[in-house]
């Protein structure tokens, strides 16, 4: 299947991408980016105009950037920071990125930021606030927003829409686009017990503006995101999956926490070729050398239960 001739907001294939991290800066200056593009956590970046803004200028003259953000918190029910857009949307206007992206969660509660994805209900109540929230926030970026769906490890007993068909509503209520994140897709189905190509199978391809790929820690009980592991084959399966029924979008390798160096890192990325080929590499989940988890809300429960 081929969907490249529909609609995906004008926004392009860029290819291959990675973020930008730290430890890469120095590399980064002294040789040439060898990837399609980068993705910057928006917030990093806001109020630096020191090292780091310079490095990223620097590769932004080599190719595009995408700003990735993870404090808009779209899903609370506080009121929209424009504080907080307005230094978002400033940051746009200098480094001019192709999109801007964010989760679909809450981070935090009474203005303040938890620094912590947390998941949504999934009911028609919330869908229609965050329709409400996102159709604000775009009219104040000016721009399509790119909503990512997020791992997680509970879900809501009132919620009556599955996440997908969440998403999908969402989308159409609001033109918004999607990042898929197949990491994500394969961890929260593992801990919810849900079919994770049946989920993407049914989200509005044409809505799915990029991807993420990245490798998840087993600890047990849980599944965490944990973005420190190559991308286990269970990904790359789902990858080559939605990528075909997309026809194409940009895909992003994410890797946060035991960062290789630079080549290493790409040699990750171009497996991504070769698994839209069919050829599907050959990696196991990570598992955790430590004890299980613990699980904060059922620690929760328990002692407010006494």
């Amino acid at each position: 299947m081929n969907n490249n001739n529909l609609p995906r907001l004008g926004l392009p294939n860029l290819g291959l991408g990675v973020g930008l991290r730290n430890k890469h800066f120095n590399y980064l200056l002294h040789n040439p980016a060898q990837v399609d593009w980068f993705e910057i956590i928006s917030e990093n970046f806001m109020d630096d105009f020191g090292f780091a803004r310079h490095v990223l200028m620097h590769v932004r003259k080599q190719v595009p950037v995408v700003m990735h953000g993870v404090s808009l918190s779209v899903g609370s029910t506080d009121l929209i920071n424009y504080k907080y857009l307005e230094k978002l949307k400033a940051l746009a206007e200098a480094i001019e990125p192709e999109w801007i992206s964010d989760h679909l969660c809450w981070t935090g509660v009474a203005y303040t930021n938890t620094h912590d994805l947390l998941p949504m209900p999934m009911t028609q109540e919330s869908l229609t606030h965050v329709c409400e929230r996102v159709m604000r926030i775009q009219d104040y970026l000016k721009r399509p927003l790119i909503l990512e769906n997020p791992s997680t490890y509970l879900q809501f007993k009132a919620s009556t829409i599955s996440e997908w068909g969440f998403l999908s509503s969402l989308a159409a209520t609001t033109g918004c686009g999607l990042l898929l994140d197949v990491n994500n897709v394969f961890v929260s189905a593992t801990n919810h017990g849900f079919d994770a190509p049946n989920y993407i199978n049914n989200l509005p391809h044409e809505h799915i503006v990029q991807m993420h790929i990245a490798g998840p820690t087993d600890c047990g009980d849980l599944l965490i995101d944990t973005h420190d592991q190559p991308v286990p084959s269970e990904v790359w399966k789902l990858y080559a999956q939605a990528q075909q029924s997309t026809g194409g979008v940009s895909t992003l390798l994410e890797w946060d926490a035991k960062i290789p160096d630079y080549p290493d890192l790409l040699i990750e990325l171009y497996k991504a070729r070769e698994a839209l080929k069919g050829n599907i590499p050959v990696q196991g989940v990570n598992k955790s050398e430590h004890q299980p988890v613990s699980n904060p809300v059922e620690f929760q429960l328990l002692a407010a239960n006494g």
